[in-house]
């Protein structure tokens, strides 16, 4: 093999012109004749058994070109971008110039890892939000932890607001039951707005043992099948009970944390609240400064780095969706999409990511930024009891590089931080918002239903965790072997049936 020319196009593409010698070629031409022989008819001999000559002289030499071609050019193009010392992007696109028993030549087109160039990346300025904990933040805190605290007590009496009624149920439209509408010893909490509106309402003054028809007339906005369609619940209450929220007090703060006063549970609700929202205007200070970065930067982005994370983006999505226990293709006709469009739409998030991939490898290129293997062995057993679970475990799963990067990453993004100055975050008014522009009567007067796209954040963590999935894909400015975005944790489901809610499905 021998390169005769490696010429530099635009965008980051380079041409190839690739030569392999009548050795390399014949020695190709032999791994194909021992590969093909036994499909091909020589009269005299049985199936595989002809000498490759016999077969050369009765069907052409030939015969085995094009095989041989596929044998032996991938490892010339590979030798070739070795001696040229190039990073390739991608498939190459190749083209046979010429065929003999003398060898071959090609042309192999292929993009390269781009050159960046990188502009301003110290002394940048974004706003940062002050942290504010009310007494209102520590109070809803404090109930929710009542709220999970709660005990429920059988009562004798009709259903009121607040109660929890186990009910079982069955939707009709037009006589006939649909699919999504039946639920058995569902426990509803009235006034939780969890059924379709409407329902819970007309449950209050209902006793157990009692069974009665509902009247219920869907949204006009609702899912097309069931939208604006007047159906009927039967319903029976098996049980009704009470939840008897304790009381916030000193006994409370023993039973549910390991203080012995209500105040001190609420100090350290404090602190917690003050954390959570220190690290979120933290992440959000390093996402503005890294915007800016990202932006900055001169490189001609390869189409192919672009495609790729769009892909990831997608099948992160695809998880996303499955883990709420929807198919992804049930998924596409409720939201009238194809896997064209959803691609699509992970193309702008996914150059802005390959962007920000790029500036953060130049960034700690220019800083000189390492990371040892004493840093990786830490940071994975820093992450090994984040998961609850052994250090050479968590090696099954996440790769010595993907640690490696992440840990760069973080590395480059504190230089941006530590050289960068904060502003002070104005909440934007109601007249700043007019001042931006005029909605129309119509999108001002429905709500806008918004679709995630492939590429987007969810917008909170869900409950629980599963052991990380093995993965090596680089997210620039995250933590360190944190979830790479769309492995959210899983959600608790119920396994019971609700009566559909306008944003559900019936069935789902």
């Amino acid at each position: 093999m021998s390169v005769k020319n490696c010429e530099k196009l635009e965008k980051n593409q380079v041409a190839l012109t690739v030569e392999v010698d009548a050795a390399a070629f014949d020695a190709a031409i032999e791994k194909a004749y021992r590969k093909v022989r036994h499909q091909i008819n020589v009269p005299g001999f049985r199936k595989g058994k002809a000498p490759r000559k016999m077969i050369e002289s009765r069907y052409g030499v030939e015969i085995f070109y094009d095989e041989a071609i596929n044998i032996a050019m991938p490892d010339a193009y590979v030798s070739a971008v070795g001696e040229e010392k190039l990073e390739p992007v991608g498939y190459p696109e190749v083209e046979l110039l010429s065929v003999s028993k003398d060898g071959f030549s090609f042309k192999a087109t292929v993009y390269v890892y781009p050159e960046v160039t990188l502009g301003q990346y110290k002394g940048l300025s974004a706003p940062k939000g002050e942290v504010k904990v009310t007494d209102e933040d520590i109070q809803e805190r404090l109930n929710q932890l009542a709220d999970r605290n709660t005990r429920m007590v059988g009562v004798d009496r009709a259903v009121e607001n607040g109660d929890v009624a186990n009910i079982d149920f069955e939707g009709f439209l037009e006589g006939k039951p649909f699919d999504g509408g039946k639920g058995d010893n569902f426990d509803l909490e009235i006034g939780s707005g969890s059924f379709v509106p409407g329902f819970e309402e007309q449950l209050i003054g209902m006793a157990a043992g009692e069974e009665k028809d509902i009247d219920i007339t869907f949204p006009e906005d609702y899912h097309a099948d069931l939208a604006g369609k007047a159906v009927v619940f039967h319903v029976k209450v098996n049980s009704v009970k009470l939840k008897e929220v304790p009381a916030l007090d000193d006994e409370f703060a023993k039973d549910v944390s390991e203080f012995d006063t209500l105040e001190e549970l609420k100090k350290d609700i404090e602190a917690k609240i003050a954390a959570d929202r220190q690290s979120a205007v933290d992440h959000a200070f390093e996402e503005a400064l890294m915007e800016q970065v990202a932006a900055g930067i001169t490189c001609d982005v390869p189409q192919p780095m672009v495609d790729e994370q769009a892909r990831r983006f997608v099948e992160n999505l695809k998880m996303q969706i499955q883990q709420q226990g929807i198919p992804y293709d049930q998924y596409l006709k409720l939201t009238g999409l194809s896997d064209e469009t959803v691609l699509e739409q992970a193309q702008a998030p996914a150059l802005r990511q390959v962007r920000l991939d790029l500036a953060l490898e130049a960034l700690a290129k220019a800083e000189g930024v390492e990371v040892s293997d004493e840093e990786i062995e830490s940071e994975y057993e820093r992450a090994a009891g984040q998961y609850g679970m052994k250090a050479e475990d968590l090696k099954k799963y996440i790769d010595r590089e993907t640690i490696r990067s992440q840990l760069m990453n973080t590395k480059a993004v504190k230089v941006v931080v530590d050289n960068a100055v904060a502003t002070k975050f104005e909440e934007k008014t109601q007249e700043d918002d007019a001042s931006q522009g005029e909605e129309t009567a119509e999108e001002t007067e429905k709500p806008k239903k918004r679709t995630r796209k492939a590429g987007e954040k969810p917008a909170e963590a869900a409950e629980g965790e599963e052991k990380p999935k093995k993965r090596s894909t680089r997210k620039a400015a995250d933590k360190p072997v944190e979830a790479a975005e769309g492995e959210e944790k899983p959600r608790k489901r119920s396994t019971k049936k609700a009566a559909p809610k306008d944003e559900e499905k019936a069935g789902e």
